[in-house]
C-alpha cells in the first residue's frame, strides 16, 4: 500500500467530468477511491450504450492497460469522484514486483468477465422492458447494501441513461418506475430509492 501511494497520483473530480475516452491510448489504471462513474461504448453511427457503472474500490482502464491497447470504454463521473491513478508503466512494475497485486489483478479481471456477462444475459434473456429495468434496480441495490437487510441506493443516473442500460425508452423507464411505486416494490426519496419487495422484484426479471 505505501507503493502503491507512492506511484500513484490523487484525482479530484467533478460530477460529469471525463476520465478517458474510448480509443485513446491507454496511459494508465484508475482506481476508485470514492464516488459513481459510468463507463460507455459508442457505435459507428453514434450510438451511446452505458455499459455498467463503477464504484468505490473498482479498477478502470485494466484490461487495456496491461495489453497495451486503447480503452475499450468512455469513463465519466456521476458525482464528485476521487481517483487514484497509476501510469502504466508503473503499474506494470507493481505488479511484478508484489505477487498478492498479481493475484488481485486476476480476480478483478475475472470480476469484469463477469459483470460483461451478466450484462449480456440481461440484455439478451430478458424479454421485457420491466424485467431487465427490475434487474437494474436489484443488483444496484444489492451492491449497495455491502451485506445490510435494507436494499437502498443512490440513482446517479438520469431517466435517460436508465433507459440506455435497460434497452428501452426514457418514457418507459418514466411510466415503469412510477408503477414499481405504485405497486409498492419500491420507494423514492429524491434520488434514493428503497427496494420493499425484492422477491417480485426477481419475478419480473426472471
Amino acid at each position: 500500500m505505501r507503493r502503491l501511494d507512492e506511484i500513484g497520483m490523487h484525482m479530484a473530480l467533478p460530477g460529469r467530468a471525463v476520465v478517458f475516452k474510448e480509443s485513446q491510448p491507454a496511459i494508465g489504471v484508475f482506481v476508485v477511491c470514492e464516488g459513481q462513474l459510468k463507463l460507455s461504448a459508442t457505435s459507428r453511427d453514434g450510438r451511446v450504450m452505458i455499459l455498467r457503472l463503477a464504484g468505490g474500490g473498482d479498477v478502470l482502464g485494466l484490461s487495456a492497460a496491461l495489453n497495451n491497447m486503447q480503452y475499450e470504454v468512455t469513463a465519466e463521473t456521476l458525482e464528485p469522484t476521487i481517483l487514484k491513478s497509476v501510469r502504466r508503466a508503473d503499474f506494470l512494475e507493481f505488479l511484478q514486483t508484489y505477487v498478492e497485486v498479481g493475484k488481485n489483478t486476476s480476480r478483478v479481471l475475472a470480476k469484469e468477465y463477469h459483470e460483461v456477462f451478466l450484462d449480456a444475459r440481461r440484455l439478451a434473456l430478458s424479454g421485457s422492458a420491466s424485467g431487465r429495468l427490475a434487474r437494474l434496480l436489484l443488483d444496484w441495490a444489492a451492491t449497495a447494501a455491502c451485506g445490510k437487510p435494507e436494499l437502498r441506493f443512490t440513482m446517479a443516473l438520469t431517466h435517460e441513461e436508465l433507459a440506455n442500460m435497460a434497452g428501452t425508452s426514457r418514457e418507459t423507464v418514466t411510466r415503469l418506475l412510477n408503477q414499481f411505486e405504485r405497486d409498492k416494490f419500491i420507494v423514492r426519496h429524491g434520488a434514493s430509492i428503497v427496494i420493499l419487495s425484492a422477491d417480485q422484484l426477481d419475478l419480473l426479471a426472471g
